[in-house]
């Protein structure tokens, strides 16, 4: 009886630590007395925890606010540089890096191509690119308290890579290496789920509690939010709706189906849509001859945006969500495709669908994938802060 009442005390100082350091962080600066009438917690539970919190180094104290009767408050504020993040985002061509402080602001990014995309080649650049931001990371209480990882596949909720259909390596145990090696918490995701959270956290979704999440690549990931929830499904395999069918007899994809929504509305299906001499043409040579007015440019940029528009509707009709983020460079920098991914939507879902849901491009572009894995980093590391 007496463990159980000392396992309970712990678990409610442990809640109620955690219920104060999240206020601080959503409305800093604020004061003891501020922060025990949002809680509702009293005062002497609320200093405290406080003071449990500034010899841990989680927050620091600065000026007296405004006074409303009686002495000047002392104001708390986060201890955004308590530590630091890493988050790295691995696609089929490049791996993209960020290190931020606790609240998610990027210190330094740095991307890397991918030349063949080999387990070697990749464990090779993914170790010098961390090695890299710890390196360059500022002195801090807590340093490192993470990494997140996302990758372009199936993640289970044990977080082992289970397929990659367009990636020729697979590494199942790279929470295992990456942590052997750097010594911190890791924690692998899939790449579009990571851009979802990523979007809710920093985006411009962040008060939205539904949102569909689109990243469009070489393949097509879709990540989920319901009721400001991550959804992942049983497995952690949610959100696949890359390899929906659209087309029943269409041809053969790497994951095994037919008629992928990918295979006609991705990156690498536009590529295949343009002549032979143009089929290592970039991104950016993309917009630059839209915005030239190239009439065959213009016309596979509306063929793209119509193929998207297919398996949107679909989703649309799935999922009653406030918005759907689109994931793409060329969506993000030309509105031809945005545009004609709009009017393909209207003209075949039902008005009340078309009018509730906005389509919007990324908000944080590149980086909505690293940070959402940032985010998931720094929620458990905040999540299992120890209590005094």
């Amino acid at each position: 009886m007496v463990i159980i009442q000392i396992a309970d005390q712990a678990l409610v100082k442990k809640m109620n630590q955690k219920l104060i350091l999240d206020e601080i962080l959503k409305n800093s600066p604020i004061s003891r007395a501020t922060l025990s009438e949002i809680t509702g917690l009293n005062k002497s539970t609320v200093s405290s925890q406080v003071n449990t919190l500034l010899e841990k180094d989680f927050i620091f104290e600065i000026g007296a606010g405004q006074s409303r009767g009686g002495r000047r408050p002392v104001m708390l504020v986060f201890n955004k540089n308590a530590g630091y993040s890493i988050g790295i985002d691995i696609g089929v061509d490049y791996l993209n890096g960020i290190l931020t402080d606790l609240e998610g602001n990027i210190i330094l990014e740095k991307t890397s191509d991918l030349s063949s995309s080999s387990a070697s080649e990749v464990k090779e650049i993914l170790f010098a690119l961390i090695h890299g931001f710890v390196t360059h990371m500022p002195e801090s209480p807590y340093g490192l308290v993470g990494i997140g990882i996302c990758v372009p596949g199936l993640v289970d909720r044990h977080q082992q890579i289970i397929f990659m259909p367009n990636l020729n390596w697979n590494i199942k145990d790279l929470q295992f290496l990456i942590e052997s090696e750097f010594n911190v918490p890791v924690f692998v995701e899939n790449e579009a789920n990571a851009g979802a959270y990523g979007e809710k956290v920093f985006g411009m979704t962040k008060n939205y509690e539904n949102i569909v999440y689109i990243s469009i690549n070489v393949g097509i990931g879709t990540g989920l939010v319901i009721n400001n929830e991550l959804y992942k499904g049983v497995q952690g395999f949610s959100g696949e709706m890359g390899h929906m069918t659209i087309d029943f007899n269409g041809p053969k994809c790497s994951c095994g189906n037919r008629g992928c929504w990918e295979l006609y509305a991705s990156e690498k299906a536009l590529l295949a849509s343009l002549s032979k001499e143009e089929k290592n043409i970039s991104r950016k040579e993309i917009v630059e001859r839209a915005n030239k007015n190239d009439v065959e440019m213009l016309n596979a940029l509306q063929n793209f945006g119509f193929y998207i528009g297919i398996g949107l509707t679909n989703i649309l009709n799935t999922f009653d969500v406030e918005a759907v983020i689109l994931r793409n460079h060329i969506i993000e920098s030309h509105p031809i495709v945005l545009n004609t991914i709009k009017n393909e939507v209207s003209s075949r879902v039902h008005s009340h669908l078309d009018n509730k849901c906005e389509l919007l491009p990324s908000s944080l572009g590149k980086n909505a994938p690293a940070l959402g894995a940032v985010s998931i980093v720094i929620d458990s590391f905040l999540s299992v802060t120890p209590i005094s």
